[in-house]
Parts: C-alpha cells; structure tokens; sequence
C-alpha cells in the first residue's frame, strides 16, 4: 500500500509538472506570435511576467527580471505605501490650541482639501468657524520641490502635472472658462468663469481685440470665436493668452505653489480667513512634536482617493499619497526618505530593487522590473485583501481601461502606464477557469504610439483568460 501511494504521489507530482510546462509552452508560443513579433513592439523592449499565488508558480517569464520604464505603474508602490500608512481615513490637517486668541494648523499634503470632487469639507467647515488668529505652521522643514526629479519641466503647464505642496487646494489647479466676450470702453474684453476666483487678478489685461479673436460680430460679440489657449509663467502665476489654430472654451492650469503661500492667500480673498503664514516650529528638530496636544481632522475614507487615483492614473493624487504617507510614517515628507525607508523594511524583500524617484510615474528616472510589480500587486493582496484592491483597480471598459477588455469586465483589474514610447499593463486575472493570475507587461522604446502595443497585451492577455 505504501509502495501503491509513493507511486500515485509521483503521477500526481508527474502530471502536475507536465502540465506546468505545457502551459509555459502554450504560453511562451503565443507570447511570441502576438507581442514578440507584433510590429510595434519588435523594435522596442518588452517584460512579461505570469505567476499564479495560489502555487506560488510562475508561469511565464520573458526579460522578468530587467528594468523597465514603467510610467504610472508606480503609482501601485504608491497604493501600497499609502494603503500601509494612512488608515481608514485622510488626516486633513492638525491644529493646536495656542492659547485663547491663536491657533496653530499643520499642513498634512491631504490633496482632497477644497477639490471639486470631494463635496464634504470637514477642513474649510472648521477654519471657516474659527474666531482666533489662525497661523499656518510648520513641524518641519518641509523637504519636497513642487516638481519632481526626472519630471518634463516644460510641461509644466499641462493639468496632468500638477505641482506638488503640503498644503493643497482645489487641486493646485485653476479652472478657466469662457463665458462671453463684452465691449468695456471700447475695447473687448473676455468675461470668465474662473476657479478659484482669486486668479481673476492674474490674466494679463491686455486688449484681446488686437490677436485673439476671429470672425467677431460687433452686433453680438458674446457669439463671436475665439483662438488663444492660456499660458502660466513658469515662476508665476501670471496668465498670457497666446494665439492658436483652435478655438477656447476651457483649461485646466496648474497654478505655482510659492510654498504654500499661494494657498494661504487663496483662503484669505475666497473665504475671508484670519490665517497668517510662516510660522516655523522646531525646525531645527523636525521629529519633535511642541508642547501642547495636537488634534487630527479626518476628511475623506482613503479608498475614495485611492480608487480615482487609479482609475484616471491621477498624478496629483498619487504624489501626494506618497507625501502624505511620508508625514504620517516619518513625521516630515519626503519622497526619498519615505522610499527608502519603505525599501528598507516593508518592501525589503522586493525581488530586484527599484529605482523608484516619485509618487506617480511622470518621471522617467523610474526603473522597475516585471517581477517587481508582480510582488507589490501579490503583496497588497495578501495583506490588505483582494476584495478591496479590486474595488480601486479598473476592470475592463473603465477608467483607464474603458476601451480595453471589455468582455472581460470583473475578470481583469489593472493598472495601466503611459509615457512617449512606453506603456505597460499590470495587474490581476481571473481565468475561465477560475485561476487567479498576477500579471505584468512592460514595454519600452517602441516607435509607434500606445494604442497598437494595448491591442496586442490586449490579445495576448484575453488568451491566458480563455485558455486557462
């Protein structure tokens, strides 16, 4: 009977191997008919990574091991690091009572303060009720440049690079929109709706009749059509309307951040605040808390950050989840120090050590493997559940994959990363067979735009799910 039962082990063990190396096979042949050939990937570099947790197995491994540009799929280390520190909830700000007539509040890089899709305000609700003088303080020194390392600097006036503060309101972004155009003492003038409304003061004045407008009907100049897009200096925030081939209706501009006294005056002309600026606590002891207890507001449930986050590849979001959770982590915010801290001990066993520079991927300094975002996917659903990671990932036809895998809705959830001439897709998979894959593709240096390299992931993914 022993012999009997060694022997059904070994068939068992047998058939199991065999079946392995089949699918790593089937696997590996379609891998090359339908990415490693394909047209628009051959030229470039691509790493593949297939792992089933439940065996612990990878399945496929193509260049897994080397380094890649991953654009926004390091905003899934950032999911992780802000999963790990920032709780049920988002600290809004902290405030001590300095005595009976001040108060002090200490920034806590929480991005949903005052933003549009955010409607509950528990922050604004507390400083608009405040009598006292209000002073925006410092427990540090804080240690972050508004843009970050490796970052395009001449996109700077794009709304998807948005400048990074530790105290951010509606969205470090100003909201530009035509309303109509109005004849003001003989000179034509654009009505705006603009947000936040402090900004009005900033739009050079000049007469727009000179250059900016085309077909203008005098009789009605509300109807006429006008051709510029807004410019913002790049140390200012002083607004330039430049001439253009297409026609404005609205923009979206990050505004400059002057470290933090922007948002200051912001809150001071919009909502009448007594806040006043640049009172610095114990800079030169940045980890040591002042005398007196100091009290936390909670805005927003963490995951209504989180799933916008990844489901619009928010850059804003993501930097400063990463700040955020560096304040709570280490008292002070630094991508750096948080990094490395997070290198050195949650994430010390990452199977090749990344380059990881940023909170959201804009910078192409970034390096990561295949396998390691296979790791940090494996490793947030082991411990924060994946009942949660799939309500905050994408599935087929949202977010970022809203034209992609569409019949594979609620069996795909993933992250997608977009820079020129490098895109990737990792994420998780469930089969027909009710197997569930993590998986990672990424792809550099390809000549041709993104979407040919997402139909091909697209097929060579929409295979593993029907043949498995």
């Amino acid at each position: 009977m022993k012999l009997f039962a060694l022997f059904s082990l070994f068939t068992l063990s047998t058939l199991f191997t065999l079946s392995s190396c089949s699918s790593t096979k089937q696997i590996s042949r379609q891998a090359d008919i339908i990415l490693l050939k394909d047209s628009a990937i051959r030229q470039g570099h691509i790493g593949i990574c297939i792992y089933e947790p439940a065996t612990g197995k990878y399945w496929y491994n193509y260049d897994a091991e080397k380094y890649f540009v991953p654009a926004s799929n390091t905003k899934l280390f950032t999911l992780y690091a802000g999963m790990k520190y920032l709780g049920d909830s988002l600290v809004g700000l902290r405030y001590q009572n300095n005595n009976t007539s001040e108060i002090n509040i200490f920034p806590a890089a929480d991005p949903t303060f005052l933003h549009p899709d955010f409607k509950n305000q528990p922050v604004i609700d507390f400083l608009k009720k405040e009598n006292r003088h209000i002073y925006f303080s410092e427990l540090h020194e804080y240690k972050e440049n508004p843009l970050g390392f490796g970052w395009s600097w001449d996109d700077y006036n794009d709304d998807y690079m948005v400048e990074r503060s530790s105290f951010p309101v509606y969205g470090n972004i100003i909201k530009l929109n035509y309303d109509s155009l109005q004849y003001l003492k003989n000179e034509l003038k654009i009505k705006w709706n603009i947000s936040p409304h402090y900004f009005i003061d900033y739009i050079d004045s000049i007469n727009h009749s000179s250059i900016f407008y085309r077909n203008v009907d005098s009789a009605d100049a509300s109807k006429s059509l006008l051709k510029f897009f807004v410019k913002r200096e790049i140390s200012s925030n002083k607004l330039k309307l430049l001439s253009s081939s297409t026609s404005f209706s609205s923009q979206e501009i990050p505004f400059f951040t002057n470290d933090d006294f922007t948002s200051i005056d912001i809150l001071k002309k919009d909502f009448s605040l007594n806040i006043q600026a640049g009172r610095i606590i114990n800079d030169n002891a940045p980890l040591q808390i002042p005398a007196g207890k100091i009290y936390s507001i909670h805005t927003q449930p963490t995951d209504s950050l989180f799933k916008p986050m990844m489901h619009r590849s928010d850059n804003f979001f993501a930097e400063q989840t990463l700040l955020m959770a560096s304040n709570e982590h280490l008292g002070y915010m630094s991508d750096e120090d948080m990094i490395d801290s997070l290198l050195k001990s949650d994430l010390k066993d990452v199977p090749q050590k990344p380059k990881w520079v940023d909170g959201s991927g804009l910078s192409r300094y970034n390096l990561f493997t295949p396998k390691d975002f296979v790791y940090i996917l494996n490793k947030i659903k082991n411990d924060f559940g994946f009942a949660r990671i799939k309500n905050i990932l994408p599935t087929g036809g949202t977010g970022t994959l809203s034209s992609y895998y569409k019949k594979d809705s609620s069996f795909i959830f993933a992250k997608t990363g977009t820079l020129s001439n490098n895109c990737a897709l990792s994420g998780y998979l469930i089969t027909k067979k009710n197997k569930l894959l993590i998986f990672s593709v990424l792809v550099n240096n390809y000549q041709t735009g993104a979407t040919p390299v997402r139909k091909a992931v697209e097929k060579f993914i929409g295979f593993i799910r029907e043949k498995y």
